[in-house]
C-alpha cells in the first residue's frame, strides 16, 4: 500500500490511491522503485500519477516525493483551482542531468514540499511528445540563448511560459551557482503572485517569440518565392565544413563531438557530384576516427550518443536507436564509395548490436540504453588492466593478452578515471580479426555486469531510421537476414501501432500504443518502408509507404507548402512547429521532402514534384540564409535539381537465383539520386499498377534483365554486370 502522499500535497483521494497501488503491483515481486525514500519493508514512501504512466522516464519519478502530473488538463486544471504557477519539467530517460537533477532536487524532501505548497509539477517525456518538446525548448532559447535537458520552464495556468532554463543546482552555491533551484522556485512563486501583469507581458512578449521561432515567416513575406539553387547552396555549405574540420581527428573543430555535426552522406553525395577527393577524405577521416575512438562500443558494436574530447575517447556513453540507424546508413554508403572493408564491418556490427540489444520480443526496437550502471557514468563500459589480463591470460595465450592490450591502447594507469575506454589509436584490421576470441571472452565478461537501465518504449519515429538503416545495409552488404528484420519491424509498427480508428500511434510500451503519431513518425516510417522496398522487392511495402506519405499530407500539410509537426488529430498548443532543422535526428520535414520525390519518380505522379517544391518554397528562406541547418533537406533539394534514375530488374518466373550478379552490381554503386524497383516478370507485370516506369520491362531472352532509364528514356536493356556497371556510371549526375 502506498504509505502517504508526496509532502505538502493535499491528501490524495482514495480512488487514486487505489488505482496508484494496483499500478506499482502490477510491477510485480521484481519491482524496485526509483527513489531514495523507502519505509521500513523497503516499499517506496510516495506515489505519484505518473506510476499510472508507460514511459519509462516518467516511471523513474513515480515514486519522487514531487506530486508529479503527466501534461494533461487535469494538471492545467488543478493550477487554475489553486491560483498556482506551474513547473514543467522535460527529460528523457538517459539523460545524465536529468538524473542529476533528480537526485539532487527532485528526491530532495525540502524542495520537494516547496514545489507541492507553491506549484502545479508536471513533467513530460520529450521522447514520446516531441511537440512540447519543441515549443517549450524554443522558449527556453530565447530566453537564455541555449537549451538541453532536463528542460525547466515556469508556465501560467494557460500553458504560456514566463521563464525557463535547464538544469539547475539544489541551493546557493551549489556547482559555484549563485541562485540555486529551491530559491529560484521562491523567486517566481513570489513574483508569479505579486506582479502578475509583470508575468503576464512576460508571458505575452515570450509567446510571440516562440510563435515566431516554430512557425517562421509566411511564404510571401519571406522574400523570393523561388526553389534555392540546389548546388550552390551545397557548394556553400561543404565550403563551410572544409573551413571548420578537424584535420587530426575528424568531425567539427569543437567539442563536445557529435557525430551529426558533419553530415557525411551530403558530403558523399557533393564528391560524387563534383569529384572533390578532399571532400571524400573529410567523411572517410570522421568515420574512420570515430570508428576508433571509445565513441564506438569495441566489444558489442554501436554508438555511444557523443564525445566529449576532440579525439573520440571519452563518450557519453548512453546509445541511442537514432544514432545508430543514421551512423549504419552513412556507413554503408562511404563503404560504397570508399570500397573500405572496415566501413562494411563497423555497419555490420552496429546492425548486430542492435538486434541482440535493443530489439523486442515483437520485432520492433527499443528506444535507449543508460550512461549509467552501478551509480557511475561508463562502468559497465571501462575496464582495468588488471581485468583484462586476468580473463585473456586465462585463454592460455599471452601474446594474445598483449596484442589486445596494445591494440586497444590499455595502460596500467587507464585513460579515463583511473580505467580504460577501449579504443583504436592504429587502426589495423588484420589485428582486429586476430583478437575476435579476445573480444568476445571481454564481452561474455562484461555481460555479468550490472547492464545500464534500457527504455524499452517504442517509437514510430525511431523505428522507422532502423528500418532505413536495416534495408540499407541488407541491400548493399547482401545480409538477408538485415532485411528480413526490418520486415518483421514494420509489420510490427503497421499493425501494433494504430489507434482505434486505424491511425499511427508514437509510441508503444507494455501493449499499449499511445499519442497520436507526429509528422516525423510517418516521414520516417515511410522512408523507412521505401528503402525495405528496395532491398525486399515485395510491393506492399511500397503501397505502404504510398498510403503514409497520403496520410502526411492529409494531417500535417500545409497549404502554403510543408508541413507541420503536429496533426489534425493532436491538442492545440500554444504554438505550431514547421520543423526546419536536422539535428541529431533529421527533420519531418527533410525526410517528408525526399519521400515526396521519390514517390513522384516511382509513381510519376507529378503531385507528388509539386508537394516537394512547395515545401522548398516554404523554407526558402531558411535554405538560403542558414542552409548548415537542413542539411538534410538539402540531398532532398539536391535530388529535386537532378534527373534521379529510374533502375528496373527483371527476371524470368522462378529464376531470381539467376540475377545475383546484376544485383551485386546494384549493391556495389553509390547512385543517390536513382529508384530501384526488380522483381519477376509477374510480380513487375502487377507492379506496373504502382510503378508505370516497369510496364514493358521483360526479362529478355530468357535472361535476366537491366534496364536504365531517366524521365521514361531507357539504355539498352542488358543482362551482363560490366554493361551494367557502365550503364549506371553514365548516368551519374
Amino acid at each position: 500500500m502506498t504509505e502517504r502522499t508526496p509532502p505538502g500535497s493535499e491528501a490524495f483521494p482514495a480512488e487514486l490511491l487505489r488505482r496508484l497501488d494496483a499500478a506499482v503491483a502490477r510491477r510485480g515481486p521484481e519491482y524496485v522503485a526509483r527513489t531514495h525514500h523507502l519505509d521500513e519493508h523497503g516499499r517506496p514512501r510516495f506515489t505519484n500519477r505518473l506510476a499510472l504512466e508507460t514511459s519509462p522516464y516518467l516511471r523513474q519519478h513515480a515514486h519522487n516525493p514531487v506530486n508529479w502530473f503527466p501534461w494533461g488538463d487535469e494538471a492545467f486544471a488543478e493550477a487554475r483551482r489553486l491560483a498556482r504557477p506551474v513547473f514543467l519539467s522535460i527529460g528523457y530517460s538517459t539523460c545524465h542531468w536529468c538524473h542529476v537533477m533528480e537526485d539532487e532536487s527532485f528526491e530532495d524532501l525540502e524542495i520537494a514540499a516547496f514545489l507541492n505548497r507553491r506549484y502545479v509539477a508536471i513533467k513530460v517525456d520529450r521522447e514520446e511528445r516531441p511537440d512540447l518538446d519543441a515549443v517549450y525548448m524554443s522558449a527556453v532559447q530565447q530566453l537564455t540563448g541555449s537549451g538541453g535537458w532536463p528542460m525547466s520552464v515556469w508556465l501560467n495556468a494557460a500553458r504560456e511560459p514566463f521563464y525557463g532554463g535547464t538544469y539547475f543546482p539544489p541551493r546557493d552555491g551549489d556547482r559555484s551557482a549563485r541562485r540555486g533551484f529551491l530559491s529560484l522556485l521562491g523567486d517566481l512563486s513570489d513574483t508569479f503572485h505579486a506582479h502578475p501583469d509583470r508575468v503576464g507581458k512576460a508571458a505575452a512578449a515570450l509567446l510571440e517569440a516562440v510563435r515566431q521561432d516554430l512557425q517562421g515567416q509566411p511564404v510571401a513575406a519571406a522574400g523570393s518565392d523561388a526553389v534555392p539553387p540546389a548546388q550552390a547552396l551545397i557548394d556553400a555549405t561543404v565550403d563551410h565544413f572544409k573551413r571548420s574540420f578537424d584535420a587530426e581527428h575528424g568531425g567539427l573543430r569543437r567539442t563536445p563531438k557529435f557525430p551529426s555535426h558533419v553530415p557525411v552522406r551530403l558530403l558523399l553525395r557533393h564528391h560524387h557530384r563534383s569529384g572533390d577527393a578532399d571532400v571524400l577524405q573529410m567523411a572517410c577521416l570522421t568515420l574512420e576516427k570515430m570508428a576508433a575512438g571509445g565513441l564506438y562500443d569495441q566489444l558489442a558494436g554501436g554508438f555511444h550518443r557523443y564525445s566529449t574530447d576532440a579525439r573520440w575517447l571519452v563518450p557519453h556513453f548512453e546509445k541511442m536507436l537514432y544514432d545508430n540507424a543514421l551512423l549504419v546508413v552513412a556507413y554503408v554508403e562511404a563503404f560504397q564509395v570508399s570500397g573500405r572493408g572496415d566501413f562494411a564491418r563497423v555497419a555490420r556490427e552496429t546492425c548486430d548490436c542492435v538486434l541482440r540489444e535493443m530489439r523486442d520480443s515483437g520485432g520492433a526496437f527499443h528506444s535507449a540504453t543508460d550512461a549509467d550502471s552501478e551509480g557511475e557514468e561508463g562502468r559497465f563500459f571501462v575496464w582495468t588492466e588488471e581485468e583484462i589480463r586476468r580473463e585473456l591470460d586465462s585463454l592460455g595465450s599471452r601474446e594474445t593478452t598483449s596484442l589486445f592490450l596494445a591494440h586497444y591502447d590499455v595502460r596500467a594507469a587507464g585513460n579515463w578515471e583511473g580505467r580504460t575506454i577501449l579504443n583504436v589509436p592504429r587502426p589495423d584490421e588484420s589485428c582486429w580479426a586476430r583478437l575476435a576470441g579476445a573480444r568476445a571472452r571481454l564481452y561474455e565478461v562484461r555481460s555479468r555486469r550490472l547492464p545500464p537501465l534500457r527504455d524499452d518504449k517504442i517509437l514510430t519515429a525511431w523505428n522507422g531510421l532502423m528500418i532505413s538503416a536495416l534495408a540499407v545495409a541488407g541491400r548493399v552488404l547482401d545480409e538477408p537476414r538485415y532485411v528480413a528484420a526490418a520486415a518483421r519491424a514494420a509489420d510490427f509498427l503497421l499493425t501494433r501501432l494504430r489507434a482505434a480508428d486505424g491511425g499511427l500511434q508514437r509510441s508503444f510500451k507494455d501493449g499499449q500504443a499511445r499519442h497520436a503519431a507526429f509528422l516525423d513518425d510517418h516521414a520516417f516510417l515511410a522512408a523507412g518502408l521505401i528503402d525495405l522496398y528496395e532491398a525486399s522487392f515485395d510491393a506492399r511495402w511500397l503501397r505502404e509507404a504510398l498510403a503514409l506519405a497520403q496520410a502526411t499530407e492529409r494531417l500535417f500539410a500545409d497549404p502554403a507548402g510543408g508541413w507541420f509537426m503536429t496533426g489534425n488529430r493532436h491538442e492545440t498548443l500554444i504554438a505550431r512547429e514547421k520543423p526546419a532543422y536536422d539535428g541529431a535526428e533529421p527533420s519531418g520535414t527533410s525526410v517528408a521532402l525526399m519521400n515526396a520525390l521519390r514517390l513522384n519518380v516511382f509513381t510519376d505522379d507529378e503531385r507528388w514534384r509539386q508537394v516537394a517544391e512547395r515545401g522548398f518554397r516554404a523554407h526558402a528562406q531558411v535554405l538560403r540564409e542558414r542552409p548548415l541547418v537542413m542539411t538534410e533537406a538539402l540531398q532532398a533539394l539536391d535530388f529535386f535539381a537532378g534527373t534521379p534514375s529510374e533502375v528496373v530488374l527483371v527476371w524470368p518466373d522462378g529464376e531470381a537465383a539467376a540475377a545475383a550478379s546484376l544485383l551485386a552490381v546494384l549493391r556495389r554503386t553509390y547512385l543517390p539520386s536513382r529508384v530501384l524497383a526488380a522483381g519477376s516478370e509477374s510480380v513487375i507485370a502487377t507492379l506496373a499498377e504502382v510503378v508505370p516506369f516497369v510496364r514493358g520491362k521483360v526479362a529478355q531472352a530468357g535472361r535476366p534483365t537491366a534496364y536504365v532509364c531517366r524521365r521514361g528514356r531507357c539504355e539498352l536493356p542488358v543482362s551482363e554486370p560490366a554493361a551494367l556497371e557502365a550503364q549506371l556510371r553514365a548516368v551519374a549526375d
